[in-house]
């Protein structure tokens, strides 16, 4: 593609999903096998709106099935699917021969339509399959999403109206590095075993995508619930799950969900998807941002860091030159550092998780039991706020 977006002043190509990909071959494979002619590139009107055409190549065909490949185009988005072959095999349905170039499944769990009956699609080598509930797709079934479902089967529909045949058709997508990409996805964690999720809900791919990321945390909260916890852990990154491996109190690190900067996004997921309560555990050096209300944590978002910090120090007497000095570091650490030194770290951490407390069940419009754990590498606890005892009690395995 030759779209591109501007993003923290720099211009990035767009790119296109595995669904986008899987569409386009699915339907290079049915006009081959429906109307006998070879494709190089298709033509596909997105979700988004945006229409795109996609290199398509032959890799099999014969009277009976026809599989075609597109190559996996991110555009400067670091996905890892990245360059990697995206393959589809239409069959009529009464030919097709089980666990052959696609290992394809057996029909029990394929997708069906409503809109076109007559077709029927499965994923096969190097496409996930389903393990735990909470996901788009019932335990059992590939993980194709719901949106490249619909645009596979409306791509080989269109060739079906155009060649007028209804015959059953089985579609099967298929990628050959699926299992071993998917070792460096979320994939494992979120109980797809055996390969890639075939994604996308606008059919591009947009470079550094915040939706992609809060699609993912959404994800993963809402398979967690599914599967029977009613209070979430959540953590912003590495920093928080590796105060959990030193914090202990039953806490495991396989329950948090990682929020990244989205704390604000992840409270919304939990409200949405039913929790009783969320447990959040983060530094310090995102974690004091909440004081100010600010949701998303990334530095370009909003910094705030030293000034929060050091108007409570103020409202609490402390000098002026203290405050100079404060508003001069770098670091959180360094600024808590001279408030220790002044005897003023506790009562500030105080104030802190009290405004805390309040902008993170003003964003949860008082619906969740919420807690809050924030820490400094070099001090520990900082500070928790009421609920903390209950939820980790609660959420901990040792009861």
């Amino acid at each position: 593609m030759e779209e591109y977006v501007i993003k923290n002043q720099k211009k990035l190509r767009l790119g296109i999903t595995t669904g986008t990909c899987s569409a386009a071959a699915a339907q290079a494979a049915a006009i081959q096998l429906l109307l006998g002619v070879e494709s190089h590139a298709v033509t596909l009107r997105t979700p988004k709106g945006m229409t795109v055409s996609v290199p398509v190549y032959l890799l099999e065909a014969d009277a009976d099935r026809v599989s075609y490949k597109v190559v996996k185009d991110s555009g400067d988005d670091p996905d890892v699917t990245n360059g990697t072959d995206v393959c589809v095999t239409v069959a009529y349905a009464k030919q097709r021969v089980r666990e052959q170039i696609d290992g394809s499944q057996d029909r029990s769990c394929a997708f069906t339509s409503e809109s076109f009956p007559y077709l029927t699609l499965d994923g096969g080598i190097g496409i996930g399959r389903v393990t735990k509930e909470g996901l788009e797709q019932a335990v059992g079934q590939a993980a194709i999403n719901r949106v490249p479902r619909q645009m596979i089967f409306a791509a080989v529909a269109d060739v079906c109206e155009k060649a007028n045949v209804s015959e059953p058709l089985h579609i099967t997508v298929w990628m050959p590095e699926g299992e071993a990409l998917a070792k460096r996805t979320f994939n494992p964690k979120l109980g797809i075993e055996g390969g890639l999720s075939v994604l996308g809900t606008s059919g591009i791919l947009e470079p550094m995508s915040e939706q992609a990321l809060i699609d993912t945390i959404r994800v993963e909260m809402r398979q967690k619930l599914a599967n029977g916890m009613e209070y979430l852990l959540v953590v912003p990154g590495n920093y928080g799950i590796d105060f959990l491996d030193q914090y202990g109190h039953g806490l495991q690190l396989e329950d948090a969900v990682k929020c990244s900067n989205f704390v604000g996004e992840a409270l919304d997921a939990a409200v949405e998807f039913g929790a009783k309560g969320v447990l959040l555990v983060g530094h310090i050096g995102k974690f004091v941002k909440l004081a100010g209300g600010i949701m998303n944590t990334h530095s370009h978002n909003a910094d705030a860091r030293m000034e929060l910090l050091t108007v409570h120090a103020a409202l609490l007497g402390a000098p002026v030159e203290l405050l100079q000095k404060m508003m001069e570091c770098v670091t959180t650490d360094d600024a808590l550092k001279y408030l220790k030194e002044a005897d003023l770290m506790e009562p500030v951490m105080e104030r802190i998780m009290e405004k805390m407390e309040f902008y993170v069940n003003q964003r949860a419009q008082h619906q969740l039991e919420l807690g809050v754990i924030t820490f400094s590498n070099v001090f520990g606890i900082l500070g928790q706020t009421k609920n903390v005892p209950d939820l980790v009690k609660k959420i901990g395995r040792d009861k």
